[in-house]
């Protein structure tokens, strides 16, 4: 069974048809950057051309880096304001022409992880954390998700935690893997003290170079693994809730 995924990020909107019995792409996914600013429409018509590209005719899942409620944005901290109360699911559903599902997007790409990749069959507390343009989070109560955490605006020395420990604050601070490690590490620390996890999953583009980093990681009593699924994790979860798992 295919169903379609698209994943919007604070630097590129990609998707792909996705494979749900494998839990995989089915096709190489297509990718556009994500415009500046991120305004509702010109997401919305990125979102469409990424479509477009596939022909796609059916359900389509689709992320968004915020919380999202019955298809509602309510938050918007890495794309443009104007997203906060829009009705995302109307506005893109009209725009693909193709009935859509919305959800946050670390909660899809958690919920990949759990079904196709580093989550399998764990129970307990499993926090999923997906570093990138900020970070997103995923958790897991004994494989049953908590929706909308955001636990990347913990705040971290007076800021937003994201603001020091993302892939974005490390590209932007040129920022040595020893030195953003350590940054990691204290968010890490702080997020255990709050929900005492038995796992991290570390998702996200970086996290296929998690060799360079998670050894650096000290302190954390958790288990710590990278994300099986790597960075399609999102366009996977996105499809996963289009079909209704």
């Amino acid at each position: 069974m295919e169903i379609f995924g698209v994943d919007i990020g604070g630097s590129g909107i990609k998707g792909a048809p996705v494979d749900l019995d494998r839990g995989d792409l089915a096709q190489e996914r297509h990718k556009v950057l994500t415009p500046h600013p991120a305004t509702p429409d010109r997401v919305a018509d990125c979102v469409a051309e990424v479509v477009t590209h596939f022909d796609w005719q059916g359900p389509i899942g689709i992320t968004f880096p915020g919380v999202v409620t019955d298809g509602v944005t309510r938050t918007a901290a890495n794309v443009d304001k104007g997203w906060i109360d829009t009705d995302a699911r109307a506005l893109l559903g009209e725009r693909v022409g193709q009935p859509v599902t919305i959800l946050n997007d670390a909660d899809a790409a958690g919920v990949a992880e759990m079904t196709f990749g580093a989550g399998r069959g764990r129970k307990g507390t499993v926090i999923m954390l997906t570093l990138g343009t900020g970070i997103g989070s995923a958790l897991f109560v004994d494989g049953r998700l908590v929706p909308n955490t955001e636990l990347g605006h913990l705040e971290l020395h007076g800021h937003d935690a994201e603001k020091r420990a993302s892939t974005k604050a490390k590209e932007d601070e040129d920022l040595s893997w020893q030195h953003w490690a350590h940054r990691v590490q204290k968010y890490l620390l702080h997020v255990e003290m709050l929900f005492s996890p038995e796992l991290f999953i570390i998702g996200g583009g970086v996290s296929r170079k998690a060799e360079k980093f998670l050894p650096l990681i000290e302190k954390v009593r958790a288990e710590m693994i990278p994300a099986e699924l790597q960075n399609n994790a999102g366009i996977v979860g996105a499809a996963m809730a289009a079909a209704g798992k």
